[in-house]
Order: structure tokens, then sequence, then C-alpha cells
């Protein structure tokens, strides 16, 4: 999950149904929050929990929305979507990880991504959480 403009948060799922999902999303995004997903059918009850939810259907051909005629299309998982490609692009050199350190891996690029906001002030924070 990314907010656009804020942090990203990776989950490892056990496995891809909506009874998992749920509480993720319940613990991560604030009841009202207008999600945009894709059409997968594990997004479906997203209403019924409590929040704002529009798609893009990507096998129509579909990939961002714009719904008010000003010229931006405010529906849209791009940002998603370049994050993972992101990932990919890091972790394709590795040529490979075991499931073991996976967890490692997507932690270290969740804490890297989250952290290039802050810019020169991300070496004092690091210290400050290894140092305590």
């Amino acid at each position: 999950m990314i907010q656009r403009g804020g942090d990203v948060v990776i989950r490892l799922l056990e496995n891809v149904q909506q009874k998992t999902i749920e509480p993720i999303i319940k613990a991560l995004i604030a009841p009202g929050t207008l999600v945009n997903t894709d059409e997968y059918v594990i997004y479906e009850p997203l209403e019924t929990w409590g929040y704002g939810h529009k798609t893009v259907c990507h096998s129509a051909g579909e990939y961002a929305r714009d719904e008010d005629g000003d010229g931006f299309c405010e529906v849209h998982v791009n940002t998603m979507e370049g994050f993972w490609s992101l990932l990919r692009s890091w972790l394709r050199p590795h040529r490979g990880i075991s499931q073991e350190h996976l967890p490692l891996y997507l932690g270290f690029f969740e804490f890297v991504h989250n952290a290039r906001r802050r810019g020169k002030a991300l070496l004092g924070n690091l210290l400050e959480t290894v140092l305590g």
C-alpha cells in the first residue's frame, strides 16, 4: 500500500484472500479514505469495510481516469505500479532471493523508499534508530 506522496507499507501475505487483507487494511488505512485499486476481486468489499473505492480496469486498457474533466487523472494505481517497478529493478541483480531472506530485503527497501523524503535528515534518523 502506498499513499500518494507518502510512505509505502509492504506486507508479505500468507495468501491473497479478503480475510487476509482486511485486518491489514483496517490497521493501516483510516476509515473513509478513498482507496484506488485495479479490479482484482480481492478489493470488492472495500466499501463495506468503510472505505471509498474507485477502480481502473487494466484488462480494458484503462490505467488512469479523469473523472471531473480537469485534465488530471484522479483515479489510477500508477504510484504503486511505479513502486513495484523500482523494487523489481532493485532486486533483479540479486538473481533470486530465498523466501527466508525476502522479508529483510523488502523491509530494507521499504525503509529506504520512505526515508528518501527526509533527505539529509536521514543519517540523523538512522543513527537515532540504531543508537536509541
